[in-house]
């Protein structure tokens, strides 16, 4: 089991992706090709203008990943894709490929929880033990999990409603700045003045684990409209203050309940992943909780926190290695939680659960 190579597939927002990945934590080769363009005139992610890309780019990302690492399927012991959750229409163009692979080749099929590829990338990169406290934070999700084992999560908190990332795009879009917002917040931040606007810290005063960012968002879009209200419009320093503001305020969220779950739940090491894991302002605040618990800090290589299908491919193998595949009847889901004996959040709507 020791030189396993395996083929990751991932398709579960709008970053088409694949990966060949070795047991010996061996990243042969890394392939992404995002969709930024093609969403840019919509202010977010459309889904059928994703699924459509997916369907079209998978394949040639498959190929150029092969091509990348010197290998034939031939030489390959397993292809792993996303199974869920993200957005169905992708989901299903890597789960119909990975199917046909698996057919056509023999080779076994894994399907991976695109959480856990992230939950698992500590692992991949620094290749630490169990246990560990994982802060997953991205567009879609924001959850902490004590990781106790390859498919061993436990959730601890996560948040009620926006996700971070999701929160950084409509701010963006608030303030007329490209997508993604969290890149274009970041670099607008940079210039501003965190502590011109008074901008809220939500549940940061009440106990427990749980998080929220909408409350946020809507400061934010009051502060906007009180300056448009006073001088008719926004210059560049109020857009830059505001960004820094709202930077601070995800930051002190995050870092506020992170100190408060090592607290209540010890462990040897903080990671956190996923696309918001790329912000050096949220990174830094991590990393100082981290060494006032005195627990080392993991954060993946920026190009390892945002999708991408070597952590699928790594999150694949490990559930083969536990004894783990699929057959040709994997379905593709839009829902799939990590921890299935938690309850759903508060903010999860009808069909349930999400992450």
């Amino acid at each position: 089991m020791d030189d396993l190579v395996f083929l990751g597939i991932e398709s579960s927002c709008d970053d088409t992706a694949a990966a060949v990945v070795t047991a010996g934590r061996q990243i042969l080769s890394s392939v992404v090709a995002g969709q930024g363009n093609l969403h840019a005139d919509f202010g977010g992610v459309v889904p059928e203008i994703a699924a459509r890309a997916h369907a079209e780019k998978l394949d040639l990302c498959v190929e150029e990943a092969l091509t990348k690492a010197g290998l034939t399927l031939a030489r390959l012991d397993g292809v792993a894709v996303t199974a869920g959750p993200g957005l169905i229409g992708g989901v299903m163009a890597g789960v119909m490929l990975a199917k046909g692979i698996a057919a056509g080749t023999g080779l076994p099929l894994v399907g991976v929880n695109h959480l856990a590829g992230h939950a698992l990338t500590p692992q991949l990169t620094d290749g630490i033990g169990f246990p560990y406290v994982m802060l997953l934070v991205s567009g879609g999700h924001c959850q902490f999990l004590r990781v106790e084992g390859s498919d061993y999560f436990t959730r601890l908190g996560g948040t009620i409603d926006d996700a971070p990332g999701e929160a950084f795009d409509k701010l963006a879009r608030l303030l007329g700045l490209p997508q993604p917002g969290g890149p274009s917040v970041e670099a607008e931040a940079a210039q501003g003045d965190a502590a011109r606007f008074d901008l809220p810290r939500p549940l940061l005063d009440r106990p427990g684990f749980d998080m929220s960012f909408s409350g946020l968002k809507t400061a934010a879009l009051r502060q906007r409209d009180a300056l448009v209200a006073a001088q008719g419009g926004l210059y560049e320093r109020d857009r830059a203050d505001l960004c820094a503001g709202f930077q601070a305020a995800v930051s002190d969220l995050l870092a506020g309940k992170a100190a408060r779950v090592l607290a209540a739940h010890p462990a040897p090491v903080l990671a956190v992943a996923g696309g918001v894991a790329a912000n050096r302002t949220i990174r830094d605040a991590l990393e100082t909780v981290a060494q006032q618990a005195g627990v080392r800090f993991v954060a993946p290589p920026l190009a390892l926190c945002t999708d991408n299908a070597a952590m699928i491919a790594w999150a694949g193998i490990q559930r083969f290695r536990a004894g783990q595949q699929d057959d040709l009847s994997l379905i593709a889901r839009p829902r799939w939680p990590l921890d299935q004996s938690a309850a759903p959040m508060l903010g999860a709507g009808k069909k349930g659960a999400k992450a």
